[in-house]
């Protein structure tokens, strides 16, 4: 049983682009979509689209939630944009999507951010504006009753594979589609990764063991960056560039006095 996991793609086409044609030459028997697929200001009509046709394994993050239930006048300007630019059959979709669906023939649960909120991290705990993997109490109890082999979860963009200690094992892909951002839940933070490259997992159970494997994927990533740009986000841009959030670029904390 091998298996692709993708998440947090952000309407990032190119990148999944790529990803996709990786995940095609290593003989793969299903993927998994963990969710936040649109959201930002890059190509969310296109993949949605892309996303529509494909006969995987696909969940609701907190994004899509957002996209499918708030009033567009209350949705954050990347959540805004998406939703200008999706047509209705695309909004059906999110909508129709459920939060996780337990694989139980490969005894595996996809779950976006935890079993009890789809906007808390379950590997990571956000303290003094950074995040650290979180202990081996805090991710027990964020699990609460996800009890499969291998619970896959994304949401931080933080690509980990961890393992409780009870033998568990989970697995966060990182993020196909943007490599830097900022946040203010539960504080204003910043999460990177380093590298502007896309990333996903492979999972594998073999003689009743899984691994993981985490991979990252280079692409040409000159077309979103410009459009980011255009769509006057330069903390995208400078993100989707580098894997590297710019301080200069946040519109979350106090600018600088001196």
């Amino acid at each position: 049983m091998r298996i692709a996991v993708l998440s947090d793609i952000h309407g990032n086409l190119p990148a999944l682009e790529a990803v996709v044609a990786d995940v095609a030459r290593r003989g793969v028997d299903h993927v998994v979509n963990l969710g936040d697929h649109v959201s930002g200001p890059l190509m969310p009509a296109e993949t949605a689209q892309f996303l529509m046709q494909q006969p995987w394994t696909q969940i609701a993050g907190n994004h899509d939630r957002a996209l499918a239930t708030s009033d567009p006048l209350d949705l954050i300007p990347s959540d805004a944009y998406a939703h200008a630019q999706l047509g209705r059959q695309a909004l059906d979709w999110l909508s129709g999507l459920p939060a996780k669906v337990p694989l139980d023939d490969a005894g595996a649960l996809p779950i976006h951010g935890t079993s009890r909120r789809d906007t808390e991290c379950l590997l990571e705990t956000i303290e003094n504006g950074a995040a650290r993997l979180a202990t081996p109490a805090e991710i027990e109890v964020r699990l609460g009753e996800a009890q499969a082999e291998v619970v896959l979860c994304g949401h931080s963009h933080i690509p980990r594979s961890v393992r409780t200690l009870s033998g568990q094992r989970i697995v966060n892909p990182g993020s196909v589609g943007l490599q830097a951002y900022e946040h203010d839940d539960p504080e204003v933070h910043i999460m990177q990764t380093g590298s502007p490259d896309a990333r996903y997992a492979v999972i594998e159970k073999h003689a009743g063991q899984w691994s993981a494997r985490l991979i990252t994927v280079p692409y040409d990533t000159r077309p979103v960056v410009e459009l980011a740009r255009r769509n006057g986000r330069p903390e995208w841009a400078s993100g989707l560039a580098t894997g590297y959030f710019s301080p200069a670029d946040s519109k979350l904390r106090p600018a600088r006095t001196t």
